[in-house]
């Protein structure tokens, strides 16, 4: 009897679900549906950044990002393109990317070749773009890379300490320079392990040989503490 009584309750329980589903209310249906992608982390709708382009989700389901937070990113870029035009700066480079937005400096414009000590006109640079990164209130990550050229100096043993000994060096400057805080901003070194071209080449291998500014999407990195 049991048994029984279990499977009629099933059944009574599967054509009641049935029934439900006949009647179902879009509106409701779609409120249900929002608030569980809402618990699960899923955007509705907005942009997404793809290639240094900015595309509607929906069409590659990656680095989704908000409209708001679109035009924020559009706002900075403008900022610093007009930094980089008035002082005819040469050998910087803005894009969008899964990261968020990049400012890049190939190997010159920051650092003599083979060193890690901020020119000092490249301080001024720096200078110029401290106050936007300070009030962006993002996240910034400076990121050194080298090409696959082997050093060996008293100084830098390898490409690793050469990268990242760059990126810090970045990173102090502007904590002590400019009061940066120091949980918005962090140093990587990749030595020659995240090339943009090909090293068979002296012009790819001063491509890749680089620091990038990047500033922070909101899921990139964790935020100030309070």
């Amino acid at each position: 009897m049991t048994t029984y009584g279990d499977l009629v309750t099933q059944i009574l329980l599967f054509f009641v679900l049935l029934f439900s589903l006949s009647n179902l209310d879009s509106g409701k249906f779609s409120s249900a549906m929002t608030s569980l992608q809402g618990s699960l982390g899923i955007l509705d709708g907005g942009s997404a950044i793809m290639g240094g382009e900015f595309t509607e989700a929906g069409n590659s389901g990656e680095f989704l990002i908000s409209a708001e937070e679109q035009r924020e990113f559009e706002q900075l870029e403008s900022k610093i393109q007009k930094v980089i035009d008035e002082g005819d700066i040469g050998g910087v480079h803005l894009s969008l990317d899964e990261r968020g937005l990049v400012v890049r400096f190939v190997e010159g414009v920051l650092f003599d070749s083979g060193k890690a000590e901020i020119k000092d006109d490249a301080k001024k640079i720096l200078d110029k773009l401290a106050p936007i990164l300070i009030e962006s209130h993002r996240q910034i990550r400076i990121e050194g890379h080298t090409d696959n050229l082997p050093i060996h100096t008293k100084e830098f043993p390898s490409n690793w300490e050469l990268s990242t000994a760059r990126a810090v060096n970045v990173v102090k400057y502007l904590i002590e320079r400019h009061n940066m805080s120091p949980y918005i901003i962090s140093a990587a070194g990749y030595s020659e392990y995240r090339p943009i071209a090909p090293n068979d080449s002296e012009r790819n291998r001063a491509l890749n040989r680089r620091v990038d500014i990047i500033i922070l999407k909101s899921t990139s990195e964790a935020q100030e503490p309070r």
